[in-house]
């Protein structure tokens, strides 16, 4: 057997730079974040060769048109000639540390993939590096072209230690290079940076960065600089806020400040925090740094524990990023129970605003909810009122478990002066639900629809028997929708008729409208589900006695009138209580109409045929 040729792949650099541009960075101006990346790792490295080293990094614009030139340079630890072969020459190797490190473990420098300066490419045809090592040796000249090919040479004189990299813009990407986009970049990259990065232009000097704020690297410290720490937020985010929580992590490696929103947000809506890597910029719209319910808040974060992603743009999904996650949330709970135990009219401030946010925490955390319940907002038969009113006057709070199920009892639960809690929105059925847990002293029951008939008024058997006939008319006018008629007085008297369902009768409904709505083979499924319930499927059309008109039904002497009125109360009754109608409930409210129109326009004929 012969011994098989190795081969070595061969790689269009070209085309990777457009794998580059295309795929793997979300604009081209993320050249310049890679050169301060660069920047900040080259000067983090000269720190650990020179304990408390202070470095700096300048970048100048020279030139104008098409000869727009940028220089980037930084007095960090610089390369040697071996240092330019091995790593510049290397796609994909990075020169911060070895290869399993790279991959899993922690590393003091941002950049890990050795392809950063390759995102140049994106705005230059060329890359020109001018670098002294502080380990001696001379001066080099590194550049590197886009077709792969790159050339070095010694230089005659003898730099300072430390790397300038030149790029001239392509025409197209000459927007990158302009001053004031360079000088809102780096602030946007570098505005958390341990260093000065300074702007020249046209002969004018300027810091475009502020000197670092002790609260970044001490967040408890942040209350005590409220007006600066608002301010700080609102350049960064681009909104004005008014409240914030310094949070902190138990090794103390990350760190941030969480900014109340100041409107009320979606559910749905994405949550993008700001994320620092070793002070540098890895992310504006970092979706999982956060626990899912903090959406109520816009945050600063900075780190240097998490592991970048190969864009630098996101981390990786590791038990790293989920135990900061979960840290982070317990700093912003712990933050928030501080607020009810010493800043009460702060929290309730907060609670008005985002109380779907609160709900979520509160679901998750028993502690937290018997902290913040007290001002927690519920819908109710007696208005919007928050939760500590309602346990306050010492009631058993009824609540129902959906929407549908309150809009039908809530005028005669509110007529009967009964407490219902509207529990129908998200996470109020699991807080009702929870409230006796957290205070021993409170009682909460569900409520169904057809149970709120235990608060009407009964009729005395005398009465009752003069409705007998009209009584059995409806019974059978009705029975053909499963419903049964019941007489009783309940307020308000202005509600003629309320229909009720139990669950039975419910499920039955949705089972037949959905029948309606599918194939003849789904339907016979579903119609050997509802033979099942057939029996105790029966809902209840409650007549109120107390309302005139149906006094005026009842005793007609119209036996013709009697089941049509009673039908007509029916589908009525059914849109107030927001039920959908099915195909024989909506032909008799059609031919109920149509019929009563006609009845109308008959008694006005005959009326002026008399006169």
């Amino acid at each position: 057997m012969s011994t098989p040729n190795e081969y070595r792949f061969q790689v269009n650099l070209s085309g990777m730079i457009q794998i580059l541009s295309n795929h793997l960075y979300s604009s081209p101006k993320v050249f310049l974040r890679e050169l301060m990346q660069n920047a900040t790792d080259a000067i983090t490295a000269r720190k650990e060769v020179e304990p408390g080293y202070q470095g700096e990094a300048r970048i100048e614009l020279t030139g104008t048109g098409d000869q727009l030139t940028m220089m980037v340079e930084d007095n960090g630890v610089g390369l040697t000639e071996a240092d330019i072969h091995e790593f510049l020459a290397m796609i994909g190797q990075s020169s911060k540390r070895g290869q399993q490190e790279l991959l899993d473990g922690e590393t003091s420098f941002i950049g890990r993939f050795g392809i950063g300066l390759l995102s140049c490419f994106m705005v230059s045809h060329e890359i020109v590096m001018l670098t002294q090592s502080v380990k001696g040796g001379p001066s080099m000249e590194w550049r590197g072209k886009p077709d792969g090919t790159y050339t070095i040479r010694q230089l005659d004189t003898q730099l300072s230690p430390g790397t300038k990299v030149y790029l001239r813009c392509t025409p197209e990407a000459a927007h990158y290079f302009e001053a004031e986009y360079v000088k809102e970049a780096l602030f946007y990259y570098g505005a958390l940076l341990p260093y000065p990065v300074t702007l020249i232009h046209d002969g004018k000097q300027s810091v475009v960065n502020q000197d670092s704020p002790i609260w970044l690297t001490r967040p408890e410290l942040a209350r005590s600089c409220r007006a600066e720490v608002l301010a700080f937020g609102e350049r960064l985010l681009g909104e004005k806020f008014q409240d914030f929580i310094p949070l902190t992590t138990a090794s103390g490696r990350t760190g941030g400040i969480a900014y109340v929103l100041p409107h009320a947000v979606n559910l749905n809506a994405k949550r993008s925090h700001r994320v620092y890597l070793k002070r540098m910029l890895i992310s504006e719209k970092a979706e999982n740094i956060l626990p899912e319910w903090a959406f109520f808040v816009k945050c600063l974060i900075w780190t240097d524990e998490l592991q970048p992603t190969a864009s630098r743009e996101h981390f990786y999904e590791n038990e790293k990023l989920e135990e900061v996650r979960s840290e982070l949330g317990d700093a912003l709970r712990m933050g928030l129970t501080e607020m009810a135990e010493q800043q009460t009219e702060r929290l309730q401030k907060l609670i008005r605003l985002h109380a779907l946010s609160m709900k979520a925490l509160a679901v998750q955390d028993q502690e937290f909810y018997a902290m913040i319940h007290r001002w927690l907002p519920f819908d109710t038969t007696r208005g919007h009122r928050e939760l500590g009113e309602l346990i306050d006057e010492g009631e058993t709070l009824y609540y129902t478990s959906t929407i549908d199920e309150y809009r039908q009892i809530h005028h005669v639960a509110s007529a009967q002066s009964m407490l219902v809690v509207n529990a129908g929105y998200i996470y109020d059925k699991e807080l009702m639900g929870m409230l006796p847990v957290i205070l021993n002293n409170v009682e909460t029951e569900r409520i169904e629809p057809d149970e709120v008939s235990m608060t009407f008024t009964d009729v005395a058997p005398a009465e009752r028997n003069q409705y007998y006939d009209a009584l059995r008319l409806a019974d059978s006018a009705l029975q053909r929708f499963r419903c049964r008629a019941e007489v009783k007085g309940f307020k308000p008297a202005d509600l003629p008729v309320l229909f009720t369902l139990s669950q039975e009768s419910s499920t039955l409904r949705a089972l037949e409208k959905a029948s309606e709505e599918s194939t003849d083979l789904f339907s016979s499924v579903l119609g050997s589900l509802s033979s099942g319930i057939n029996s105790a499927g029966y809902s209840t059309l409650y007549l109120n006695v107390n309302n005139p008109i149906i006094k005026r039904v009842l005793t007609s002497p119209d036996n013709q009138m009697t089941p049509i009125a009673i039908e007509m109360l029916y589908v009525n009754a059914l849109m107030m209580g927001h039920y959908a109608m099915n195909k024989q409930e909506l032909e008799v409210l059609n031919q109920g109409i149509v019929r009563f129109i006609d009845w109308g326009l008959s008694a006005n004929t005959n009326h002026e045929g008399d006169a």
